[in-house]
């Protein structure tokens, strides 16, 4: 337990000396969890590569002439450029109108205001029993997707996955040496990172041990997890939580620079240029991400920008959980029931594509441990030529809809795999 705490605190420590080795102007080493009140008159500026002290000068230049109070500025390194949170100081302004006068400012590379994101986990079912272990007969999901066939040859050993979410509980059994960098970048999240119920569930059904005798085993077991803290539970202490763009600025930005091999995002929200941008950098570098997709209609960034693996969450039987409303193909997994880790060592079912995409950035996982040279294109046609067309609900048009076979996709990367049907 020890050890696990000095990882999350030295990670802390670790994001407020970046914050200032930035060149910043700093206003706290971590991006606050406002109310919507203050957060709806927040804005994100982004400047193009420069010298630092031109970036100093500028920002309180732009400050000034726009009536506006610096919250935080920092270094994207991930982008190269310099972004500031502003706020303004005059609350009967509007923020769009802010907004639109910066975009004629030629000094901004950017500016949008920030947005709010949510988690897509519901809890659907009454606490497992807890009266023993291992609980994997109660993994259905994972049997349908041939991943107990699949760890047969690959675990995910040695694979960064970054779980841009909120906290973990460090020190859960079955997510013990699973996490190997710990950052919060919420103002005052620490406190209650290890309680946050939302991003230990998603690591369990990503990367909670195998054959430990305890508990489950998550899709890739030996996989390392940076558990990215950019959400926070809404209202606290509840399964629901909610992000915003500057906070998930921070933590990809974070997670692309420590050199994860996998973005994982069980959320969604509206499209967002800034974060867009960083994706589209991350995928550039050869970062696979894959992110939750609504189940139904709703916002569903970053799952809509291209090259992310959007996935959408089926029953145990075989069919989508709810109708598709995205033009493109998508993909599938699991969403229904899933048995995973919860704070304090215990286990819960939850339902829901937060589950089916930490399902398949497992799999990613795998893969990438029998091949660490795939690129997050060659990762997705794989994927998608391994999976099962998905039955789905009367009426429902194309385009079809495709459930994730582990199993089938390793079988890819390592010739003479067979998988039973």
């Amino acid at each position: 337990m020890r050890g696990l705490a000095s990882i999350l605190l030295g990670s802390l420590a670790l994001v407020a000396v970046l914050g200032c080795a930035s060149g910043g102007l700093p206003a706290g080493g971590a991006a606050p969890a406002a109310p919507e009140s203050r957060t709806s008159r927040q804005l994100m500026v982004t400047l193009a590569p420069a010298p630092v002290p031109f970036w100093n000068r500028l920002t309180v230049e732009l400050a000034v002439q726009h009536d506006l109070r610096t919250v935080f500025a920092w270094s994207l390194g991930s982008l190269g450029e310099r972004c500031i949170v502003y706020e303004t100081r005059n609350n009967s302004r509007k923020i769009e109108e802010v907004v639109e006068r910066m975009r004629r400012d030629p000094r901004v590379r950017s500016v949008e205001a920030i947005q709010t994101f949510e988690t897509l986990a519901l809890p659907e079912a009454p606490p497992s029993p807890r009266h023993g272990d291992p609980y994997a007969n109660l993994q259905r999901g994972a049997h349908a997707m041939g991943v107990d066939q699949a760890h047969r040859w690959a675990t995910g050993r040695g694979v960064k996955v970054a779980v841009i979410d909120t906290g973990v509980d460090l020190d859960h059994p079955d997510l013990r040496g699973r996490i190997v960098k710990a950052n919060n970048f919420v103002d005052r999240g620490e406190q209650t990172f290890t309680n946050d119920i939302h991003g230990t569930a998603v690591a369990g059904a990503l990367a909670a041990s195998e054959g430990n005798e305890v508990g489950i085993a998550g899709t890739a077991p030996e996989a390392e997890i940076f558990a990215l803290k950019a959400c926070w539970p809404q209202p606290a202490g509840s399964r629901r939580a909610i992000c915003d763009s500057y906070t998930l600025a921070k933590a990809i930005d974070f997670a692309i620079l420590e050199h994860a091999q996998i973005l994982n995002f069980s959320l969604a929200g509206p499209s967002d240029p800034l974060l867009g941008r960083m994706i589209k950098a991350a995928l550039d570098r050869g970062i696979a991400v894959v992110a939750a997709a609504p189940d139904g209609a709703g916002p569903d960034f970053p799952a809509s920008v291209e090259g992310v693996l959007a996935v959408l969450s089926s029953d145990p039987d075989g069919n989508l959980r709810s109708p598709s409303t995205s033009p493109r193909a998508m993909l599938a997994a699991p969403g229904v029931d899933i048995l995973t880790t919860v704070p304090h060592g215990s286990y819960d079912f939850f339902t829901g594509s937060s589950l089916a995409a930490a399902e398949v950035s497992g799999v990613a996982a795998l893969l990438l441990e029998r091949n660490p040279k795939l690129t997050p294109a060659q990762l997705g046609a794989l994927i998608r030529k391994t999976a099962r067309p998905l039955r789905l609900p009367p009426g429902e048009p194309d385009p079809p809809v495709f459930l994730v076979d582990a199993c089938a996709a390793v079988s890819q990367v390592m010739p003479g795999v067979t998988c039973a049907r």
